[in-house]
C-alpha cells in the first residue's frame, strides 16, 4: 500500500507530464470558443448587410458553429494525448453511411442554400420549372411552394430546381407581349395595321419605348398574318393581353376587316 509520500510523488509526476498539455488544452478551449463565437457574430452582420433570406441565416450559422466545434474538440483532445485516428475513422465512416442514406435530403438542402444565396427567383415571382408554373409562395430549405392561378399548391424539391433550366417571368420588370391576328386574303392589310396601330396606342398601359412593331409576319393557308409586339410592365401583362384579343376581334367587324378560319372548298365534277 502507498504511503502519502509516494503518492505526492505520483501525483507530482502526472502533474509534470500531463499538466501543461491539459493547462493548454483549457488554453486553446477557451481561446477557440472565444474565436468561433467572434466568427459567428461577423457572419451573422455579414448575411445582414448582403440581405440575406431570414430563413436560411440560423441554418447557416449552426452548422458552421457545429462544425468549428467539433474541430475544436478533436484538436484539444489530441492535445491531452488522446489517440483521435480512430475516433475520426469512425466519425467519418458514420459521415458517409449517414450522408448516403440522406443523399435525396441532402441534395434539396443543398439546392434550397444556393436558391436563398443567389436568388434565382423570389417570394411573388411567376416561376415556371419541373414541369409546372405558378407564384412562388415560399421557399424553404428543402422545397419550394409554387401556387398555381386556380390555387393549386405544387411543392417542388429544390434539389432538381436548383440544377436544371427555369423560367422567371417576373425577373423583368417589363414584358413584350405579342400577339398575331389573320386576316383573310383580299383584305385591305394597311387599313388592319392602321387600326391595331390606333388600338394599341390609345391604351395607356402600352409603354412608347421600345417602340411598337406592327408587321406582315407570314401567308398562311387561310390566313394573312400579321404581328404585334408591344412592351408593357410586367403587372399589365395578361390584362393588356386578352383585353387586346377582344378589342381586336370586335374593331375588325367594325372595319369589316375579315378573321379567316380554316375551310375546304369541295368541287363536284359531273
Amino acid at each position: 500500500m502507498m504511503n502519502t509520500e509516494q503518492i505526492l510523488t505520483k501525483l507530482t509526476e502526472i502533474f509534470v507530464e500531463y499538466g501543461p498539455r491539459l493547462l493548454g488544452a483549457i488554453l486553446v478551449l477557451l481561446i477557440g470558443s472565444w474565436v468561433i463565437r467572434q466568427l459567428m457574430s461577423a457572419m451573422g452582420k455579414m448575411m445582414e448587410k448582403r440581405s440575406m433570406d431570414s430563413s436560411l441565416k440560423p441554418f447557416l450559422i449552426s452548422i458552421t458553429r457545429a462544425l468549428l466545434r467539433v474541430l475544436l474538440f478533436i484538436s484539444v483532445l489530441g492535445m491531452v494525448g488522446v489517440d483521435m485516428l480512430s475516433f475520426v475513422a469512425v466519425l467519418g465512416a458514420a459521415g458517409l453511411a449517414v450522408g448516403m442514406a440522406l443523399s435525396g435530403t441532402l441534395q434539396n438542402f443543398a439546392g434550397g442554400v444556393i436558391i436563398l444565396l443567389f436568388k434565382p427567383f423570389r417570394v411573388g415571382d411567376y416561376i415556371e420549372a419541373q414541369g409546372y408554373s405558378g407564384t412562388v409562395k415560399e421557399v424553404q430549405i428543402f422545397n419550394t411552394v409554387l401556387k398555381t392561378p386556380d390555387a393549386r399548391i405544387i411543392i417542388i424539391p429544390n434539389g432538381g430546381l436548383s440544377n436544371s433550366s427555369m423560367i422567371n417571368y417576373s425577373a423583368e420588370e417589363q414584358r413584350r407581349v405579342e400577339w398575331t391576328f389573320g386576316i383573310a386574303y383580299g383584305d385591305d392589310v394597311e387599313l388592319a395595321k392602321k387600326v391595331l396601330r390606333q388600338l394599341m396606342e390609345a391604351d395607356e398601359r402600352v409603354l412608347k419605348e421600345p417602340e411598337l412593331f406592327i408587321a406582315v409576319a407570314g401567308l398562311a393557308d387561310s390566313s394573312v398574318n400579321i404581328v404585334v409586339r408591344a412592351w408593357v410592365n410586367a403587372a399589365d401583362y395578361w390584362p393588356l393581353f386578352f383585353h387586346m384579343n377582344e378589342l381586336v376581334y370586335n374593331s375588325f367587324n367594325k372595319e369589316g376587316i375579315n378573321i379567316p378560319f380554316p375551310q375546304m372548298d369541295v368541287h363536284l365534277h359531273q
